[in-house]
């Protein structure tokens, strides 16, 4: 209906150019004298560029689109230059140029106004830039450029969309921080730790000699008077600290906080020397198993940038869907903008089965917790579950997987 409606316009505004060209020329030819024919005459090179406007094809303008960064983080800022190019140097009053924004752009901070109206005339080369602060994370695209003109009087517009999709990703904007495991565990998990405290200095296995490197207060002096060489005392191997993420796609509520908060987790769980995995439910299902290095934290982050909380599944069937799925050694920390009764259930189960389990509330700045919130969070602190609230935008301190 629209489209038909915009047809009958430019129809209108065409016959009614006609209309008042014929009238100019009929009013001098019958009425005669100098007044007549000075409107008709004085008339005639609006008439004449107005029918220049409308014989000339804006299809000669070549149009280019260049953006500032092949890859953004949330809160950068983008700067689009758009080049315009024709063969014709039609004088153009008036060109407005727009770069058809999608509308998770639309209400973006511009500094650049991303639709102006220049005065071209006989220019061949056109050149303009716009600024959007903030971008959101996420996949977006860029579809088009506009291009409008029209006469002096406005009695002739022309328009044409230039289709020119440029697809950009704007990844989670995170705080690097340091990741400390709630408790040691011996003999679990899949890999020797990398970290340089690998041994916990409690429980002692038994005695080798002096290593360049050890430390003075492991020396066993009963073993070094009896052996008169100087011992030093060996002590268990500590084990990975593998952690399994589940982040609740669920529902809106502190999403985006959710996101940047797994994004500094993985990282900080990584450079840790752990093994890490995701499990991110939503229209899609995504499962990246226990691994280290930088091509997991690569292939986590480009998920975690393209992810919306379109989940028709309540995170607590999540949860009991998929926590089977992975051995029971494994941390498994659930990061959620909001508690509810269903996950606090699915979770006081679970905890029957001595899994350590771990419950991150992550909180845009400035939101308080709930009076209900904080009930639920008290009943699963009684089921020895950990939980903490989060605030990802002030959170500087290292991250421990403490009780809140």
């Amino acid at each position: 209906m629209k489209a038909f409606f915009q047809k009958a316009k430019k129809v209108w505004k065409l016959v009614s150019f006609l209309l008042l060209v014929a009238t100019t020329f009929v009013y001098a030819m019958f009425q005669g004298g100098f007044v007549s024919w000075f409107l008709f005459i004085s008339f005639l090179p609006f008439a004449l560029y107005a029918f220049l406007i409308l014989v000339y094809p804006l299809k000669d303008f070549d149009v280019s689109r260049t953006i500032n960064q092949e890859k953004y983080r949330a809160g950068d800022r983008l700067v689009g230059t758009i080049t315009l190019r024709r063969t014709v140097p039609v004088p153009l009053a008036f060109l407005l140029v727009e770069e058809v924004l999608p509308n998770d752009l639309l209400f973006c901070q511009q500094t650049k106004q991303a639709k102006r109206i220049l005065f071209p005339w006989f220019k061949s080369t056109i050149t303009i830039q716009y600024a959007l602060d903030r971008v959101p994370r996420g996949e977006h695209t860029l579809t088009g450029i506009r291009l409008v003109t029209g006469d002096f009087l406005g009695l002739i517009e022309k328009e044409r969309i230039i289709e020119l999709d440029q697809h950009f990703l704007v990844y989670p904007s995170f705080t690097e921080m340091t990741y400390r495991q709630h408790e040691n565990k011996f003999d679990q998990g899949s890999t020797s730790s990398k970290m340089k405290m690998v041994r916990d200095t409690s429980m002692t296995v038994g005695v080798r000699e002096y290593q360049p490197g050890d430390r003075f207060s492991w020396i066993d002096w009963k073993a070094t008077a009896r052996r008169n060489d100087i011992m030093t005392k060996e002590f268990e191997q500590q084990q990975s600290h593998d952690v399994m993420l589940f982040i609740d796609r669920s529902q809106p509520t502190s999403f985006e906080s959710a996101v940047s908060y797994s994004a500094a987790m993985t990282k900080a769980i990584l450079k840790y020397g752990s093994q890490v995995g995701l499990v991110s439910v939503g229209e899609d299902r995504s499962v990246y198993s226990l691994r280290s290095g930088e091509e997991q934290f690569a292939g986590i982050y480009y998920h975690l940038a393209k992810i919306q909380p379109n989940s028709k599944r309540d995170f607590s069937k999540v949860i009991e869907m998929e926590i089977g799925k992975f051995q029971p050694t494994v941390t498994f920390l659930f990061i959620t903008g909001k508690i509810g009764r269903g996950m606090v259930e699915s979770l006081e189960k679970l905890s029957s089965r001595h899994l350590h389990l771990e419950v991150h509330l992550t909180k845009d700045d400035g939101v308080r917790l709930t009076s209900e919130e904080l009930a639920y969070m008290d009943l699963l602190k009684r089921r020895n579950i950990l939980i903490k609230t989060v605030y990802p935008n002030k959170t500087k301190s290292p991250i421990r997987s403490e009780v809140s």
